[in-house]
């Protein structure tokens, strides 16, 4: 890995672009196929790069994020990567202690107890200076990945961010940020308006440093109610995608946004209508239903279970199968309906994609 390969322009000419087609529902020859969490546990490649080091040490070094991201496409032929990163580094440039401990997952040390809390913030965050190892990160592994597949940016969105800050972790019931919702409004509305802010300067330099498309994680929408939703998820997935998207058209630039907003069923048709060209979906939306209430408008993705992949090969062929029939071929990225788990056998990850291609390509002929 030279240094000269760190300037973000000259890069590969881009060979498989069939992802960002599906992303824009431009006609494929086959649908196209990531997989969330595709650099992860579940390869032993990744746990060998992974041992004895620190989490978050490795998300900030380029090197190790590039080397990460690029496994699981020496394996499989996925038709996209995503970049190696993690939602809480944004809340770690606004100056919070986020360690990762073994057997316990993300944990914040002090996390926002009351509206006071606010204060210890980072107001104005220079995200080239607190975030610039991911963009070196987004810039090296897309020299790296000499053009095979377009290279996906993203973020975690405001409220899931949120959650996480107040909370101080993972959580089932997420009462303490839901109490924060119900009992500091006003403050809440402040926390994510600020983390908004962060966001759209965060994908902005995702895209500058060369990623060509982004995903907003809305991992925690499925705690909140339609109400609660509607007024402190939605009005900043929506303005984060206006606001990306308005600066990226000054520039002459466009590239797709995917929402994924997990357990949001309730939400699908306002998420349809908020300026992302493709909405993720988890397991729970069947894809018919998925198509209809979004009147076709928009590309869909997802949203095999995770689990599926648990079962015999030809199993997940038939289950691969009965998702394309119900999404159709067209304006459709097929992924899984949350991230691959660490237990899962990399084989069967592989007939999954494999299965996604061969099934898709007989039904584009057949059309």
């Amino acid at each position: 890995f030279s240094c000269t390969h760190l300037n973000p322009k000259d890069f590969p000419q881009l060979q498989n672009d069939t992802f960002l087609r599906a992303a824009r529902g431009e006609e494929t020859q086959h649908v196209p196929v990531w997989c969330m969490r595709q650099a992860g546990r579940y390869l032993p490649e990744f746990r060998e790069s992974r041992a004895g080091k620190d989490f978050f040490e490795t998300c900030r070094s380029p090197e190790a994020c590039c080397e990460l991201t690029l496994q699981p496409l020496r394996r499989f032929p996925f038709d996209a990567a995503i970049i190696f990163s993690d939602i809480l580094v944004v809340p770690q440039a606004m100056g919070m202690d986020v360690q990762m401990v073994a057997g316990k997952g993300p944990t914040f040390p002090e996390p926002l107890k009351e509206p006071e809390d606010l204060q210890r913030l980072r107001v104005k965050v220079d995200v080239d200076k607190e975030l610039g190892y991911v963009f070196k990160a987004i810039t090296l592994t897309r020299h790296n990945l000499e053009g095979k597949v377009p290279l996906i940016g993203f973020t975690g969105a405001p409220w899931t961010l949120m959650s996480y800050m107040i909370e101080g972790g993972g959580s089932t019931t997420h009462a303490k940020a839901k109490r924060w919702l119900y009992r500091h409004p006003e403050a809440s509305h402040m926390l994510l308006r600020m983390l908004t802010d962060v966001i759209v300067e965060y994908l902005l330099g995702q895209v500058a440093a060369g990623a060509q498309a982004l995903q907003v994680f809305e991992s925690h929408a499925g705690i909140l109610g339609p109400v609660e939703f509607k007024e402190f998820s939605l009005p900043y997935l929506r303005d984060i995608a206006r606001r990306v998207k308005d600066k990226l058209k000054e520039a002459g630039q466009d590239v797709p946004m995917i929402a994924f907003a997990k357990d949001a069923h309730y939400a699908l048709e306002d998420l349809s209508q908020s300026h992302y060209e493709v909405v993720g979906l988890d397991w729970t939306i069947d894809p018919r239903s998925a198509r209809e209430r979004t009147g076709g408008k928009i590309s869909l993705q997802g949203n095999m279970d995770p689990c599926a992949l648990y079962a015999p090969k030809d199993r997940i062929s038939e289950t691969v199968k009965k998702m394309l029939e119900g999404f159709g071929t067209r304006g459709y990225i097929a992924n899984l309906g949350h991230g691959l788990y660490p237990d899962m056998d990399p084989e069967n990850v592989g007939a999954f994609v494999e299965a996604v291609h061969q099934h898709s390509k007989q039904m584009i002929k057949q059309m």
